[in-house]
């Protein structure tokens, strides 16, 4: 294995990406979002929570370097005549004409025609590139593979049920382009108290690492609350893929955080994202490992 992470494609788009995006949703600044692209990191994803200073970093870098970038914007609109609105106003925030892909969130399904329709418009108008689709329930992926241009797959060492369930349908010249997210399971891979005994605790770096090492992950995204997070994201490009007497310690630590969090109490990210479901396509699917 190479000993860093090389920009790759993003799928068939031809998109040239870094291995690592970063979101908005957690706090990072704006000036920590001119620095990532300074460091290489061209992907961002003005996402769940559209924070006004990640926006400000955006537009800056937009101004000059707008073709290096791949900006990302998500829709979790129900109501196709609304996507037009939100798409409008985060072109707006962003300073560009145009966003690079366009995610529709949060399905459990493959969305009814009417959200499709509304999004292929937004395409075809030149205001979204590419569309994109996440989805909590990864066997429905099988049904909309040849309607969008790039996926976004929970994946990491406690919920690696991708490998079985999506990675095996994208071929090689014509699959989607992969991001994938919660790389850290909302923190609690990071938890040295779901840790076996006897073995360290993964940094933050480590689960970059893991999803990055799959070959069929283009980018993996990041959550840094701020520029010391940042900077431990920073460090997955230097460190590079994982060999396989990592991945197995990985496997381990996912393994028993998983049994160990079942025992928990229902964190309110999974709450919501049941909820969600239930506007999306009605009864949710059970969110497997």
């Amino acid at each position: 294995m190479t000993a860093s992470f090389a920009p790759r494609t993003l799928g068939r788009t031809a998109l040239p990406v870094s291995p690592l995006g970063i979101a908005s949703s957690y706090g990072v600044s704006g000036r920590d979002v001119e620095r990532a692209f300074d460091h290489g990191v061209n992907y961002f994803l003005w996402g769940s929570l559209r924070r006004r200073d990640f926006a400000r970093g955006v537009k800056n870098l937009a101004r000059t370097h707008r073709s290096e970038m791949v900006v990302a914007i998500q829709s979790y609109t129900r109501v196709g005549w609304l996507m037009r609105f939100g798409v409008d106003r985060a072109l707006q925030a962003l300073g560009t004409d145009y966003v690079d892909f366009l995610g529709l969130a949060w399905w459990n399904a493959a969305p009814p025609r009417r959200i499709l329709d509304a999004a292929m418009a937004l395409r075809e108008s030149g205001k979204v590139r590419h569309l994109m689709i996440s989805m909590h329930h990864r066997p429905a992926f099988e049904s909309v593979l040849s309607d969008y241009d790039g996926l976004m797959v929970r994946y990491n060492a406690a919920h690696a049920g991708a490998e079985r369930e999506v990675f095996p349908l994208l071929q090689e010249g014509t699959r989607p382009g992969v991001v994938s997210f919660t790389a850290t399971r909302w923190g609690t891979l990071l938890d040295p108290r779901f840790t076996p005994s006897g073995l360290p605790t993964p940094r933050a770096s480590d689960c970059y690492r893991f999803a990055l090492t799959h070959r069929s992950v283009d980018v993996c995204l990041t959550g840094p609350k701020n520029g010391a997070e940042l900077d431990e994201a920073l460090v997955t490009l230097e460190r590079g893929p994982m060999d396989e007497a990592e991945l197995e310690w990985m496997r381990k630590v996912g393994a028993n955080v998983r049994d160990a969090t079942k025992r928990q109490p229902r964190r309110l990210g999974a709450d919501l994202i049941d909820r969600l479901g239930r506007l999306s396509c009605g009864k949710p699917k059970q969110l497997s490992a």
